[in-house]
């Protein structure tokens, strides 16, 4: 079994578990219930900021703890200070040393958008996510059947959020809904775990021409983040290179004024 096939059994446990301890009805009296969720969409494509998603991560099932003691708070609001387009928050316990909480403290510190990065199973889900305040899901296709995928889209659009539908190769674009996936390509290999852009970057003319793009995993220099734009990436999910220093909110920041002088000096050139 697979480090993703052992994550989806553990979680199909853990909703079961979560339901009949949040059933619906809860989730539904949540103050974020019906709020209007911020566009990650539209965010991407602001031209003053960068397209980075920098993502709030303790731990990974390949690296073990990246960084324990983070601080949220710290951590979250120094990335959008650095010029952030948008936050990712991992809200798995088992495998990313996440909670709901995590995201909850993430809403009440920043106004911006809030992916919730965790593996999607059931519908219920996508309703938590919505009563915790996150304003997109994260959809694998690795880990649904297109009718799953269909469905749970439009339960999240129902609810004013967006989809980050996420694959790992091309006989995965099938299913992608044009429209309405903002369609992220994980250059990390489920099954050996290795991390490749050139997975990025082979696939990039292939993603439905007017999608919203984003890249995800492996990206840790200016130089490839101004690349990858080049290829139509709009967005770029970072978050263990930001993480595995001791302020994760410093490193982003630093790298940010790379990117842009980068540019600036394209644009010069």
């Amino acid at each position: 079994m697979d480090i993703l096939q052992e994550i989806l059994v553990q979680k199909k446990k853990e909703v079961e578990e979560r339901r009949s301890l949040f059933p619906v009805k809860l989730l539904e009296k949540s103050i974020y219930f019906n709020s209007n969720p911020v566009s990650l969409k539209k965010y991407l494509l602001r031209s003053e900021l960068t397209g980075i998603i920098a993502e709030f991560k303790r731990k990974s099932p390949s690296k073990g703890f990246i960084n324990k003691y983070a601080d949220l708070e710290r951590t979250t609001v120094g990335y959008m200070q650095a010029g952030a387009s948008a936050l990712s928050v991992l809200t798995d316990a088992n495998y990313f040393g996440g909670k709901n909480e995590d995201l909850g403290a993430a809403r009440k510190f920043n106004f911006c958008p809030i992916l919730r990065k965790d593996f999607t199973v059931d519908e219920y889900q996508v309703l938590e996510a919505k009563s915790i305040g996150a304003d997109v899901i994260l959809l694998i296709a690795a880990a649904l059947s297109k009718e799953q995928i269909k469905s749970y889209t439009k339960l999240a659009l129902d609810l004013g959020m967006e989809v980050l539908l996420e694959i790992h190769a091309e006989d995965e674009l099938d299913k992608v809904i044009q429209g309405e996936h903002i369609v992220g390509v994980n250059n990390r290999d489920l099954k050996s775990m290795k991390v490749s852009l050139e997975t990025s970057l082979g696939i990039a003319s292939k993603l439905p021409a007017n999608s919203i793009k984003v890249t995800e995993s492996g990206i840790n220099k200016a130089e490839q983040l101004v690349h990858l734009k080049e290829a139509g990436y709009n967005g770029f999910l970072m978050g263990e290179f930001f993480m595995k220093h001791s302020r994760p909110e410093m490193a982003c920041m630093n790298f940010i004024k790379e990117v842009k002088q980068l540019q600036k000096q394209t644009v010069n050139a």
